[in-house]
């Protein structure tokens, strides 16, 4: 296990400590000594910090390097469609069913298991079970995920996500008849005190806005597009609970009456981002699946 230290100098005082140590080597990434900070690796004068700490002159900075940790989730021989991919990112077409990342009860047959087959090169920023992992998708949602095949791309992503550059388009059928064309919901997530598997509208959530517009209109049901400004844990499908139009086949936040889909009608079609190294702006589509397109001409023989 290495072990480096560095004495902070007049120039570097103020400084945020995760700022500082990702400086001292171009391989560490700001989000990778976030989590060695968090983690006990880095420490300022033998205390340890938060990654906001602001550094004092001539205290020292010690980081011990941890050893990287061998993976315990098995590579498996997967179909993955993936829609494009290169040195380092991949954009995988995730089909409804399948879990994104190995979690307990779910170690073998995630999208993270046919990666590690098929890339054998993941960045490790988020752990021995989550590699290249920027951004998630329900199991029983369909559609793009992007993933960083090295630690430079997985911070470069992460952080389009946090300036809200990414674009997230989603389609859904919903229960009810949604009178107007547009709408915006602006209303925080955080977890329901009542529930605490669920997530629900509540005053001290996290910031959740959804922008969505109507497709279609069937005789019970809309096909509506959501476009996602922020991405927080099962946000399309308690926004639109909140406004009063769940998702159909949804069942966890969907009427106990719905239809028998396997899951929520909700699939993310549209991905865009700029690309890590050259910061040309990709943008993917993926159709829709054959069960959603077969629940679709279902509604449309019911006018």
């Amino acid at each position: 296990m290495e072990v480096i230290q560095h004495i902070i100098q007049q120039n570097e005082q103020g400084e945020r400590i995760d700022k500082i140590v990702s400086g001292l080597n171009k391989e560490w990434s700001r989000s990778q000594v976030q989590q060695w900070i968090k983690e006990g690796h880095i420490k300022v004068n033998d205390e340890e910090v938060k990654p906001n700490f602001k550094c004092p002159v001539e205290s020292t900075i010690t980081v011990t390097i941890p050893e990287p940790e061998e993976l315990d989730v098995e590579p498996e021989n997967l179909h993955l469609d993936i829609t494009y991919e290169d040195s380092d990112v991949v954009v995988v077409n995730k089909p409804k069913g399948m879990v994104v990342h190995p979690a307990p009860g779910h170690y073998s047959g995630t999208m993270v298991n046919g990666l590690m087959y098929h890339c054998k090169d993941l960045s490790g920023i988020n752990g021995v079970l989550r590699p290249g992992i920027v951004h998630r998708i329900d199991k029983d949602t369909s559609g793009l995920l992007m993933v960083a095949k090295n630690d430079l791309a997985h911070e470069h992503l992460v952080n389009q996500l946090v300036e809200k550059t990414v674009t997230r388009k989603y389609t859904a059928v919903v229960h009810g008849l949604i009178p107007h064309e547009y709408g915006t919901i602006d209303a925080p997530i955080g977890r329901d005190p009542k529930d605490r598997q669920s997530m629900t509208v509540v005053d001290n959530g996290k910031n959740a806005v959804t922008h969505f517009k109507v497709l279609e209109r069937f005789k019970d049901f809309t096909l509506v597009q959501c476009e996602l400004e922020t991405g927080r844990t099962h946000q399309i499908r308690v926004h639109m609970k909140y406004i009063g139009y769940p998702l159909a086949g949804d069942p966890k936040y969907g009427p106990r009456k719905t239809l028998s889909l396997n899951g929520q009608a909700l699939h993310a079609g549209v991905l865009g981002f700029n690309h890590p190294r050259t910061n040309e702006y990709m943008e993917f589509q993926a159709e829709l699946p054959k069960e959603f397109k077969e629940l679709l001409a279902q509604l449309k023989n019911k006018h």
